[in-house]
């Protein structure tokens, strides 16, 4: 297990990477801008399964429903990873953050691959197309999500974790305000009085429908040329599912190291007394 001097040398990368969240890259920039011209031609059955998300989304922090992930995968490749037994969550928050950060890159190399394979086999057909693109990259990204939850021993049967989850989509698409807005709601995730004040603040979740939406604005624009679409489709599912995992894991990483800390001083407290 590692030392409070090497938690706390981790903790400093992770916030250079909360400091390098500072804007849109001009890629993001651009997928918004037409979005509002590109909405008024987006056909009715495509603007409804746009819509739909909402309800899906609320169903999956209530319940879970279609989108919970199997725990036995993610558990084997810790397992493999820790060189040691690994059949619970609650075994997951013993084995060393080495193992954990392994096995969440292996998570999002794996999905990003998949998700390129997607985005290429939705682009063929334009348009008419990206109705099944929408939904099949909600499912990828909440899949990815509760993966690398799993790699960091949390457990996203739990409500709460959902939660955490949405929050993690809703960062990625994010501009620099909301950003700002979500590292700061997340910095105390431990706290469980903070937490249940996330929960009566859920109402935000709607600005994930709302981020994903935008995100498809130049992908739009993209898919009038069907062709075009197969590369472009491909490249873009990549890169969101890519960011998706990279903020999942410095996120859940983040909660990990402060608990590992919290944990530390209480046993030197401990030790003290004695």
């Amino acid at each position: 297990m590692e030392t409070k001097e090497q938690l706390f040398e981790e903790l400093e990368s992770i916030k250079r990477w909360e400091n390098e969240q500072k804007g849109l890259w001009i890629w993001d920039k651009l997928a918004r801008l037409p979005f509002a011209f590109l909405d008024r031609m987006t056909p009715s059955f495509i603007q409804k399964r746009i819509g739909a998300l909402l309800d899906e989304l609320g169903y999956y922090i209530q319940s879970g429903g279609k989108y919970l992930t199997q725990q036995r995968s993610t558990l084997k490749k810790l397992e493999r990873n820790a060189r040691m037994p690994v059949h619970t969550i609650e075994d997951v928050t013993r084995i060393p953050l080495r193992a954990m950060d392994e096995t969440a890159l292996s998570i999002q190399k794996a999905h990003a691959g998949a998700a390129t394979v997607q985005g290429a086999t939705t682009g063929v057909g334009g348009f008419l197309t990206l109705a099944v693109d929408i939904p099949a990259t909600l499912a990828i990204s909440l899949k990815t999500l509760q993966e690398i939850a799993v790699s960091y021993g949390y457990d996203p049967n739990e409500r709460e974790e959902r939660i955490f989850i949405i929050k993690c989509l809703q960062f990625t698409s994010s501009d620099v305000v909301g950003k700002k807005a979500i590292l700061q709601e997340l910095s105390d995730y431990t706290n469980r009085s903070n937490n249940k004040q996330m929960i009566s603040h859920l109402q935000g979740w709607r600005e994930v429908v709302l981020g994903y939406r935008e995100q498809y604005g130049l992908k739009k624009l993209l898919r009038l040329v069907p062709i075009i679409g197969i590369v472009f489709g491909a490249i873009s599912n990549r890169s969101m599912i890519e960011d998706i995992a990279d903020a999942g894991m410095m996120l859940y990483r983040k909660r990990r190291i402060l608990e590992r800390i919290i944990s530390l001083d209480a046993k030197n407290e401990s030790e003290n007394r004695l």
